[in-house]
């Protein structure tokens, strides 16, 4: 058998590390293939995942407690309305002997002898000594209509 010539280019450079051991890609190893590399260490998914759900409810809690301050004030605005309504019903039920003027303060009173509600210009502290009226608001008629209630009772 005969012996085959090396060509230059062989001759130049003999590779000492066994092929197998050579990757084509280190860039895509999943450790570092240089003593300068940087450290690569297996993720804990465990500890990533459970900070991923720290953080989400974190964010829902936080909207959670929006939403029911949103709640809280529109029960407000709905009980302020309703009240609103139920002294606008009591005023245009009363007796009113003037007509009420947009933006001027009023007074609402029950008569104690009979339970009939009156609209009046006159404040509480005017009354003197003896009131013969339990004052029940003191209210504002408002563009409306409506009335807007100042202080009740």
């Amino acid at each position: 058998m005969a012996k085959k010539e090396n060509t230059p280019a062989e001759d130049a450079f003999v590779n000492p590390i066994d092929k197998d051991k050579v990757a084509e890609t280190p860039s895509l190893l999943p450790y570092a293939h240089t003593a300068g590399g940087a450290v690569i260490r297996p993720e804990d998914k465990g500890r990533i995942r459970g900070n991923a759900m720290t953080a989400m409810y974190d964010q829902t809690d936080r909207q959670m407690e929006q939403l029911r301050r949103q709640m809280e004030t529109l029960v407000n605005q709905a009980k302020s309305l309703n009240d609103r309504m139920a002294i606008s019903e009591a005023i245009y039920q009363a007796e009113i002997p003037f007509q009420p003027v947009i933006h001027h303060l009023y007074h609402l009173y029950q008569r104690k002898s009979d339970g009939v509600h009156l609209l009046s210009m006159i404040a509480p502290s005017e009354w003197g000594r003896k009131q013969p009226y339990e004052h029940l608001a003191t209210v504002r008629l408002l563009g409306d209509h409506t009335w807007e209630v100042m202080n009740q009772g």
